[in-house]
């Protein structure tokens, strides 16, 4: 399993810097490894590091884009409630100490070069 985060705000910023990178195996790292990812695109969620990563790949050829917002984190020990203007997260710290998505549902946007 990856690296993940110190932080349920800096496990945001990492996801982030991922989609702006196309970073696949870095996005893999913010995941466990039963996560599953939904995104607003009318694709079915992705289930897992295999899955996740085929949907980032569709994500990112249809050139979408995740910009991390963070307006409020609800923690509750190992657990944690990510509330965004283009997500809705939960993330858990894992025995090594690192926080990872457990659920991510995502609202993307086209990348903005596109719309200029």
């Amino acid at each position: 399993m990856g690296s993940g985060a110190s932080t349920p705000e800096e496990l945001e910023t990492l996801l982030e810097d991922a989609f702006v990178t196309r970073d696949a195996s870095a996005v893999a790292e913010l995941f466990e490894q039963e996560a599953v990812l939904a995104a607003d695109e009318g694709r079915p969620p992705a289930h897992g590091g295999e899955q996740i990563a085929r949907l980032l790949s569709a994500i990112w050829h249809a050139n979408r884009m995740f910009v991390a917002q963070p307006q409020r984190i609800l923690q509750a020990s190992g657990t944690a409630l990510v509330v965004a203007d283009a997500s809705i997260n939960v993330a858990r710290r894992g025995s090594d100490g690192a926080w990872r998505y457990a659920i991510s549902l995502l609202s993307l946007e086209h990348d903005r070069k596109e719309k200029q």
